[in-house]
């Protein structure tokens, strides 16, 4: 049995849910999540949790980034290129400049209207479930509030349908092809999405991340190995018990706080815990009382 994460490069064509079931088979075990879903077109970083770290799904940190293709002068109804065309205007006479002029209003903490064919929910109901039955209509979908920390322009190919290359880190429920759409009105020659690759997710970038055909083969040679279970939770600081604190903790009491640590817990809800021996334990929120185990990985019945 594996307990901890993997940091998938996910292939195109796929959805998160697709990648959990492969994994289950590959690995053989039934108890995996993901944490946060990507656009069956996109490619790149799917955190995912196997055995007991699906617990620690809730506490990764939340921002993305991405490079994506943006083509101008195509407009679909799904805001990326796998939708069907709605609008085709080549644009020969567009220009870098006038894009580059427009990318500060896309940044910072902005309003977004998420795609039409989208997992939002709406009446209890998928969008993209009301919109394959035309029953959504553009006012009724919900505008929300999201960050985009940077846009960074990476390569322009001129043409009658020129293509953007951007870098985009951004926060929790930003949607990239919206960006895409978004920028294409305000041109007025339309755009959409025509690749996206995720660089980076909720403390996860590519550098650790594996194909499926890579853990196939680590599987097959018995060499392959999870992720530590507080890999991407870094960010939480980490308090160390004695042995009886440990064993206090493991079996569901309160633990008080530390005096060392009482100004660091002022400014956080959430801790990792681990032995004298640095073993990541698992996850306590701070309360007025102490430490209280909200995720412990290893119980004692």
């Amino acid at each position: 049995m594996f307990n901890g994460f993997i940091s998938i490069d996910k292939p195109p064509q796929i959805t998160a849910h697709d990648c959990v079931s492969k994994l289950r088979k590959l690995l053989k075990q039934k108890k995996i999540g993901h944490g946060g879903t990507l656009d069956p077109m996109a490619t790149g970083v799917l955190p995912i949790a196997v055995g007991n770290a699906t617990r620690l799904l809730r506490f990764l940190p939340e921002g993305k980034a991405y490079e994506a293709k943006i083509r101008f002068g195509i407009v679909t109804n799904t805001d990326d290129i796998t939708g069907e065309v709605i609008s085709d205007r080549p644009c020969l006479n567009l220009t870098l400049e006038e894009i580059k002029n427009l990318l500060p209003l896309f940044q910072g903490k902005i309003t977004q209207r998420p795609p039409a064919f989208s997992a939002i929910q709406v009446n209890g109901e998928r969008l993209y479930n009301l919109a394959r039955r035309g029953e959504i209509a553009e006012s009724d979908i919900p505008i929300r509030s999201v960050e985009i920390k940077e846009i960074k322009v990476l390569n322009w190919i001129d043409g009658d349908y020129p293509e953007l290359d951007v870098a985009i880190a951004c926060g929790p429920g930003t949607y990239i092809r919206s960006i895409a759409r978004d920028l294409g009105e305000k041109l007025g020659c339309g755009a959409t999405l025509s690749g996206l690759r995720r660089t980076y997710s909720s403390g996860f970038d590519l550098s650790s991340s594996l194909s499926f055909e890579q853990i196939a083969e680590l599987v097959r040679s018995h060499k392959f190995t999870v992720l530590a279970p507080d890999h991407g939770l870094h960010f939480l600081p980490m308090i160390t018990f004695d042995e009886d604190e440990t064993t206090g903790w493991r079996m569901g009491r309160i633990i008080a706080i530390p005096d060392d640590f009482a100004t660091l817990c002022e400014k956080n809800i959430y801790v990792r815990i681990c032995d004298c021996h640095q073993k990541f334990l698992g996850v306590s929120e701070v309360i007025e009382t102490g430490l209280q185990p909200i995720v412990v990985l290893y119980p004692i019945n």
